[in-house]
């Protein structure tokens, strides 16, 4: 199942004299959601969707991931705030079996083309996708040393590496990550409950936790409103 979260409140947009959500907002034709979502559209087919949103979108959610074609997916509406993209994450997957493999993407990131990594990443607990980067505005992930991509520590807004997260993270088990966000409420590492910290309560047990490295040039970012009004000049 992928998971996208789309309950923020879209702040800085607003702030920034928008009068929209940025996932409403056009781009090149679509809006900044198909855009997003539009990433897995190889998997439109056979992989099941659910996005988790606030009061008042679901219509046109449902409209648009009409319009795009998924053939399995369902829209679960929040009736209340939540401390981050995890807890909003979890409130979409209250009917979820632990089982059940989990993929999670940010509603304003672009990957173009997008296909599982396959082979030893089938075999892992989970992963994170990640390019090399900088800035103190990421999620991280600390390498072990070795030739194998395994995560070693990941962070929020703490370099702790140049691998820096796209904004997609992976769960073999929605179980797990059910685990680890209760580890995390615990413990918190950050003042919001994200997503990428919460895998260091499963490397703490033991699991076996990947990354997968792309390009830069792979991965478009529509974040902010610089970063949106940068994709609508054509930079």
């Amino acid at each position: 199942m992928i998971v996208i979260p789309m309950a923020g409140a879209s702040r800085r947009f607003f702030e920034a004299g928008y009068e929209e959500p940025k996932y409403r907002l056009p781009l090149a034709g679509q809006s900044v959601f198909a855009h997003a979502v539009g990433s897995f559209s190889a998997l439109f087919d056979t992989m099941a969707f659910r996005f988790v949103v606030a009061s008042g979108a679901e219509a046109f959610v449902a409209a648009e991931a009409e319009r795009l074609g998924i053939a399995t997916f369902d829209v679960r509406v929040l009736d209340r705030p939540t401390a981050g993209q995890a807890e909003t994450v979890e409130q979409g997957l209250v009917d979820v079996a632990d089982a059940t493999p989990l993929t999670i993407f940010n509603i304003d990131t672009f990957r173009p083309g997008f296909t599982f990594p396959g082979g030893w990443f089938d075999d892992l607990d989970g992963w994170l996708e990640v390019f090399r980067g900088e800035g103190a505005n990421w999620s991280y992930v600390r390498p072990a040393d070795g030739p194998e991509p395994r995560a070693l520590e990941t962070a929020e807004k703490r370099p702790i590496s140049d691998l820096c997260c796209t904004g997609l993270y992976h769960f073999a088990r929605a179980g797990d990550f059910r685990m680890a966000l209760d580890a995390e409420r615990r413990a918190p590492q950050a003042a919001e409950l994200y997503v990428a910290p919460i895998y260091n309560h499963l490397i703490g047990k033991g699991a076996r936790i990947g990354y997968s490295l792309i390009e830069p040039a792979e991965v478009i970012f529509c974040g902010t409103p610089a970063e949106y009004a940068a994709l609508k000049a054509g930079r």
